[in-house]
């Protein structure tokens, strides 16, 4: 009876699991280039049960009794790189890309050191002193890791290439890339991803658009959905739970009673 406790006990964690990934997805609805995150679960390893000192088989023997299954751990997340919908805000800095690729950000965190990220977030403005900067006042990137100063007194356009240009002048072209391998990028807050060892910068092939955000790709239907099966296996096992309980409370307080 023991066993099938634990057994529920980890079916209830998983789901917990994959319902805090699912509210923060569904928290995230409408944030700008986010990408959702999903989960996997996997089954422990099987456990061949022995007898082992049992008199029943004989001290000196080992008898097989069959096998043990420990129940459910969680497994990794996956974060879900398809391409949002794309929402008009006719702003010339709002930047959407189309196909496959990153926006090279200068970040800099609370300790003052400074590192590459990379994001699908194209809320981009200009600053006081007429830097290219997102919402968080990181300085977007262009082809040669420079930031990008323009004149904030003079209107701009901006190619599908990322070339940006003033009074007929290019000025500076948005750096775009992208991975060989997503497995090698990791979420760093919501909408930032952080290239960890082993990735591989590769050429983007994806366009550029202005005027353009690129919005959250969750489907607020489907996670509803998806949060409601979340609910319900976890009742299930919470059930089970209950009922190994009261089968124990009968087997030490009922059944070993002394008339």
């Amino acid at each position: 009876m023991v066993k099938g406790l634990y057994t529920a006990y980890t079916g209830m964690l998983n789901e917990q699991n994959r319902m805090d990934i699912m509210t923060n997805n569904l928290a995230n609805a409408s944030t700008v280039g986010f990408k959702k995150e999903g989960a996997t679960s996997q089954s422990f390893n099987d456990v061949l049960t022995v007898k082992i000192k049992d008199a029943s088989v004989g001290l000196s023997n080992v008898q097989s009794i069959g096998v043990k299954n420990p129940g459910v751990k969680i497994g990794e997340n996956y974060t879900d790189y398809s391409q949002g919908s794309f929402r008009i805000t006719n702003n010339t800095y709002d930047l959407a890309l189309s196909g496959e690729g990153f926006f090279a950000i200068e970040f800099t965190n609370k300790a003052g050191e400074t590192s590459t990220k990379y994001t699908r977030a194209g809320q981009f403005t200009l600053n006081k002193d007429g830097y290219l900067v997102t919402q968080e006042g990181d300085y977007v990137l262009d082809t040669q890791n420079r930031r990008i100063q323009l004149d904030t007194l003079t209107d701009s356009s901006i190619d599908t290439d990322g070339t940006i240009s003033q009074n007929g002048e290019n000025i500076a072209r948005i750096q775009v890339v992208d991975f060989e391998n997503y497995d090698y990028l990791e979420k760093y807050g919501e909408t930032y991803f952080e290239a960890i060892e082993g990735a591989e910068l590769t050429q983007s092939d994806a366009t550029i658009n202005s005027g353009y955000l690129e919005m959250a790709n969750v489907q607020i239907v489907s996670e509803m959905v998806n949060m409601i099966s979340i609910t319900r296996a976890y009742e299930t096992n919470q059930k089970i739970v209950q009922a190994y309980d009261d089968t124990l409370d009968i087997a030490v307080n009922q059944l070993g009673r002394l008339r």
